[in-house]
């Protein structure tokens, strides 16, 4: 989800609106992917690597997952939609852990649509964390294979990406979910993160429908 900041210049409207405009295109796009039928969702909501931005950013941000947690998911849990957050979160303010949490034990039982919101995450990080918990294990090398790496993966339930939509024109992954898009499909897209929508979101559903997935055969 990338472009709020550049949207919100655009516009000569400080960052934080719109990151908080953002907000509400998260919402408009997991609605969207309801009645399309996704059954399963990832956003990159905030990188490892976005701790180095300005402090007043970064602090303007952990209000907005705050305001976004309160007031958006909880509509989006009556519509069926279960919350997950991936990543780290002991570097998150301890009041925005709470209400993690809280979110995650009040939708669990939802089935409608997995949303998996990408927080305090990088991919390469995972990579690490996860050789670190098969070494604590005290795995023999021959017993670590592709099962046992993705299995200490921060969510060894979400499922592999079928899909990545990447917004504004950026035409890289940026360390997110480096193990699972392994096989994806990529869609890039010029519109600006706050701006998209559903249209979008069915083009890029559209184009994928149209790819010959071969997984590396023939």
């Amino acid at each position: 989800m990338d472009g709020n900041g550049r949207w919100a210049e655009r516009r000569g409207l400080p960052v934080a609106d719109g990151h908080r405009e953002g907000t509400r295109a998260l919402r408009r796009t997991v609605e969207a992917a309801i009645d399309l039928g996704v059954r399963s969702l990832a956003v990159y909501a905030f990188s490892t690597e976005n701790w180095t931005r300005p402090a007043d950013e970064v602090e303007s941000l952990m209000e907005i997952f705050g305001e976004t947690i309160e007031r958006e998911l909880p509509d989006l849990a009556k519509q069926g939609v279960r919350t997950r957050f991936i990543g780290r979160r002991d570097r998150a303010p301890e009041w925005l852990q709470a209400r993690m949490a809280a979110l995650e034990t009040e939708t669990a039982a939802n089935d409608r649509l997995s949303l998996w919101i990408a927080f305090d995450y990088g991919g390469r990080a995972e990579l690490v964390e996860a050789t670190r918990r098969l070494i604590e294990a005290g795995l023999r090398p021959e017993d670590v294979d592709e099962n046992a790496l993705a299995a200490q993966l921060y969510a060894p339930e979400l499922p592999d990406p079928d899909l990545l939509i990447r917004t504004s024109g950026e035409l890289r992954l940026s360390n997110f979910l480096l193990w699972q898009l392994a096989y994806a499909e990529l869609v890039f897209v010029e519109t600006l993160w706050p701006d998209f929508g559903e249209d979008d979101l069915r083009r890029a559903l559209a184009d994928y429908a149209t790819r010959r997935r071969r997984f590396g055969g023939r």
